[in-house]
């Protein structure tokens, strides 16, 4: 089975949070999220992009593997993710749903 081109992950944005935070689940119009609070207000991209990084960086990737599919101007959000490896799909099944941290 050839490997993954890009892995779809749905996220819910709580932006202005003392600080930035990934885990959680949410039941959004995408099914279910992952939840990433981020310190940056909604205001001219600036949470989205901090979204994006802290996405990356939870699992374990370069920020340039993480790119916006949907949802700019809203909270809930699909960001694709270039070329995920197998273990993947685990670790944010994990975070989105308990039992990492």
């Amino acid at each position: 089975m050839p490997a993954q081109e890009t892995l779809t992950v749905a996220v819910r944005v709580k932006p202005g949070a003392s600080r930035t935070r990934v885990g959680g689940r949410f039941d959004g119009p995408h099914g279910p999220a992952l939840v990433i609070a981020v310190h940056d207000p909604a205001v001219d991209g600036r949470a989205t992009e901090a979204t994006r990084k802290a996405l990356a960086a939870a699992l374990g990737l370069r920020p340039a593997a993480v790119s916006l599919r949907v949802g700019a101007a809203s909270r809930d959000k699909l960001f694709l993710v270039d070329r995920p490896g197998p273990e993947l799909s685990e670790l944010l099944r994990r975070l989105r749903d308990g039992s990492a941290e």
